[in-house]
């Protein structure tokens, strides 16, 4: 019996690119552009740095009272809540847009994660309160990514013709929806309840946010995440500083394009500043902002500002201002005590451009924390391996390398060719010899017959290592399965499936297995073996 987890180095894994690995590496390249080590952060500093930060905590606690009003939330909850009042109170953040009934079990590994460094944290420093939250980006247009589900092969796919902020979209058409997830899902224990809980959450509640909050509660409630939806008045007008400077003066542009010239020398840049990084929401649309002249301009909306009308919308309507990539963290760093983000590599790499943004409107900058990524595998998928003799580690190699590697491996057939790749250079280079005794200008012909011999012997290696898959036809078609099984669509697990699979039979203690399993600051893959 293998043991119950086990890590592979991202590096290994082919699924990470170089900016994840030397993020956690600490490369010299780009230490720079991050203030605290990822896998060992000096907490304290972050505590003391952002303990001098004037931090609104009653505003933030009474929006949150009011965004919980009338939901059944756990006395962890309320407290937690309570608790951001407290000045030795911090919060440990995780961000994501409202994904139709979750989206990809990425999500519940950054929440899980979220939790469980809140919890080391109070053991490690009992002179300080630590609340998880969940930062919902409900503000996000892009319905392409938001708006559908895959579930054992199928992709669910949400067909509303809304426009605008997805947060704000109603859920219209969720019934037939709820009855797709459910046939996907399947038969087990606890599907009768996830079902019934769905329905509460998109059936009962007028906006997707709202339906999302009370999802969110109910699955991680018990453990005290505090779900914090920034869509609100009072919580916008803390930032109206920053987008009045945004709006009049755009120094965000200039200052992360800097950063980004300076970045960009060693990787790829994750997301470009606009002139202005602020977009206009009304109920049924996001656009962008741009300045024209001495009036600002809402892109395909026929509304536009003067300076003075301008700066009235801003102080009497702040929820209507909505920040894109470029300045969503810092609403996040303005609004919350928060001393540690938890996100993946793509959040990661722009939060990597802001540094310098963050020290210029004197916002602290949190300690970055790559979230944990897993491969999640089952008794039946373990069987099979050893059956084949191969590692689960194994099945991170492209498929048609690992079949090949495969069968070499197990042939008695010698289909490398290598003596005979060595037999056609000594003899090419022997008739190169005779080729200029007789004539130099001959030394062209020999060498383009070399070239065509050796494209010979590799078409023939080619057909031989063919015909001997044929031999290993069960074999083969059984890795293929595997890989599909454990790698949909090519990709990592944990970015294409959701976790109700698992949740049907498994209920809540699912969450519990993943989250003994987590380790908050981890520079390793996780693979969770599961009978």
């Amino acid at each position: 019996m293998e043991q119950p987890v086990s890590h592979i180095p991202y590096g290994k894994t082919g699924y990470f690119n170089q900016l994840v690995i030397d993020f956690l590496a600490e490369h010299p390249n780009l230490r720079p552009f991050y203030k605290y080590s990822p896998v060992q952060p000096d907490f304290e500093a972050v505590i003391q740095d952002k303990k001098l930060f004037p931090q609104q905590r009653d505003v933030l606690v009474a929006a949150l009272q009011e965004q919980y009003e009338g939901l059944d939330i756990t006395e962890s909850v309320r407290n937690n809540i309570n608790s951001l009042l407290d000045q030795q109170t911090f919060t440990i953040t995780t961000a994501h847009q409202p994904n139709i009934f979750t989206g990809y079990l990425y999500f519940v590994y950054k929440i899980l994660q979220t939790i469980k460094l809140a919890d080391k944290l109070r053991q490690q420093y009992p002179q300080y309160n630590f609340v998880p939250v969940y930062y919902m980006g409900s503000e996000d247009a892009d319905l392409d990514e938001l708006g559908h589900v895959y579930i054992d092969g199928k992709t669910i796919t949400w067909p509303t013709e809304q426009q605008g902020a997805v947060g704000r979209m109603q859920p219209e058409g969720f019934e037939e929806l709820i009855e797709k997830v459910k046939a996907a899902v399947g038969y087990g224990t606890y599907s009768e309840e996830l079902i019934e809980l769905l329905k509460k959450a998109y059936l009962g509640h007028a906006n997707i946010q709202d339906a999302t909050l009370y999802l969110v509660n109910e699955l991680f409630g018990r453990y005290g995440l505090v779900v914090l939806v920034p869509d609100n008045p009072k919580l916008k007008k803390l930032f109206v500083p920053v987008m009045r400077d945004e709006l009049f003066n755009q120094h965000s542009y200039r200052i992360v394009n800097e950063t980004i010239e300076a970045l960009s020398q060693h990787h790829k840049v994750q997301a470009n500043p606009r002139e202005i990084n602020l977009f206009y929401l009304t109920e049924t649309s996001r656009e962008r902002i741009v300045q024209v002249g001495d009036v600002w301009k809402v892109l395909h909306l026929p509304v536009e500002f003067t300076a003075a009308s301008l700066e009235k919308e801003l102080e009497e309507h702040p929820e209507r201002f909505s920040p894109n990539v470029i300045l969503r963290g810092m609403l996040q760093e303005t609004i919350l005590p928060n001393i540690a983000f938890i996100g993946g590599g793509g959040e990661i790499a722009y939060w990597l451009e802001l540094q310098e943004l963050f020290a210029y409107y004197r916002v602290p900058y949190p300690a970055l924390i790559l979230r944990n990524s897993f491969l999640l595998t089952d008794g039946f998928s373990q069987e099979r391996l050893r059956k084949l003799g191969l590692r689960i580690t194994d099945l991170f190699e492209d498929t048609e390398e690992l079949v090949n590697r495969f069968v070499q491996e197990h042939t008695n057939a010698s289909l490398v060719l290598k003596d005979e790749y060595a037999a056609v250079e000594k003899l090419f280079d022997d008739l190169v010899m005779k080729a200029r005794e007789i004539d130099v200008t001959l030394e062209a012909s020999v060498a383009s017959e070399r070239t065509r011999a050796v494209k010979s012997i590799g078409k023939l290696e080619h057909k031989f290592l063919r015909a001997e898959k044929k031999k290993f036809g069960w074999q083969t078609e059984q890795i293929r399965n595997l890989k599909a099984r454990l790698f949909p669509a090519n990709s990592l697990q944990e970015r294409k499936e959701n976790f109700m699979p698992w949740y049907v039979h498994q209920g809540p203690a699912f969450f519990d297995v993943v989250l003994e399993h987590i380790d908050p600051l981890s520079d390793q893959f996780g693979i969770i073996y599961q009978q």
